[in-house]
């Protein structure tokens, strides 16, 4: 039984009165028993939110009587039990945090890619596809070839763009380039700092790795391994559906079945990936806060701390 809709959507767009949208937003969510996190900020707006179906469809509405976000879209996925316990909406300088000002995907992103047409342009030896997500996320799957930036949080790609061998010109001539990343926020993001760097030719995956995988048939995907998402799913394949991925609650990382059997790992506490990097202090502060989890769990209740929703 799914009683839970998620919905995922964000746009680029002037909202120099964004401040004054959080209070009146964040009502109508409590309203209709919608929780997650929505973020507000002069370039736009970003947010995954679920709850019951009624409910999600009457915040989107909402958002939609607003003639700016008209046509938003957003994208759908439902669940037997809730992906989010909190709701949060909070006011950002960015929607997605580049940290380069005068960057505007709204007058400079590159070409949209329908996914029936990404393969073959990826597929062109000419092209470099660039997966612009965190190393983590990378970890799990990516587009076959793809290059990646190695890159703990998307605020490093800028950096990583400057000194890069593949976007190096050749002949005097800047290479096409191919973006991706989960939802699509990112790449556009990310090209159109490229095209205020004189990349003429920059392309985007519509709606992100999350709409290539719902549409394109697997047999035909040039997809490897898993999508990592930024709520209790974890990590999705073709189809959208639901992989065998944990997530580490102290840092976040996806874990797999031989992270989750390694000695190294403890539920709430640590994982191969951060075990060397916390303190005794740390993880014993984790412990506590697992403890209470747990307490919370055996009396039916929700612990403040249980389960943070991150957002991409």
């Amino acid at each position: 039984m799914t009683d839970f809709l998620t919905a995922a959507f964000y746009k680029f767009i002037e909202l120099a009165d964004y401040a004054e949208l959080q209070a009146p937003l964040l009502t109508c969510c409590e309203a209709n028993d919608v929780k997650g996190t929505i973020l507000l900020a002069t370039e736009g707006i970003n947010s995954t939110i679920a709850g019951p179906t009624a409910g999600v469809q009457a915040v989107l509405a909402y958002l939609r009587r607003d003639p700016r976000l008209a046509d938003l879209q957003h994208k759908e996925s439902w669940s037997a039990k809730a992906p989010f316990y909190r709701m949060k909406v909070r006011l950002k300088r960015e929607i997605v945090t580049m940290g380069v000002p005068g960057i505007s995907p709204t007058l400079m992103a590159g070409t949209y890619v329908k996914p029936q047409d990404w393969n073959a342009l990826i597929s062109d030896p000419e092209v470099v596809v660039i997966d612009t997500r965190n190393n983590y996320e990378v970890g799990i799957g990516s587009f076959a070839g793809a290059v990646n930036p190695d890159i703990k949080s998307f605020s490093k790609l800028p950096q990583w763009i400057a000194q890069a061998p593949a976007l190096h010109p050749a002949s005097g001539k800047k290479p096409k380039v191919a973006m991706f990343c989960t939802g699509g926020i990112r790449c556009e993001k990310s090209t159109a700092l490229l095209r205020s760097q004189g990349y003429d030719e920059v392309y985007h995956l519509e709606g992100g790795i999350l709409k290539y995988l719902e549409t394109v048939p697997e047999a035909q995907s040039l997809w490897q391994g898993q999508c990592f998402v930024f709520d209790e799913r974890v990590s999705v394949g073709h189809g959208l559906k639901p992989e065998q991925h944990s997530l580490c609650r102290a840092c976040r990382h996806p874990l797999d079945e031989t992270d989750l059997a390694s000695a190294l790992f403890e539920t709430g506490v640590s994982c191969p990936k951060c075990h060397a990097i916390t303190s005794e202090t740390q993880k014993n502060s984790a412990r506590e806060r697992q403890r209470q989890w747990e307490l919370a769990k055996a009396r039916q209740r929700v612990h403040i701390g249980e389960k943070p929703n991150t957002i991409n």
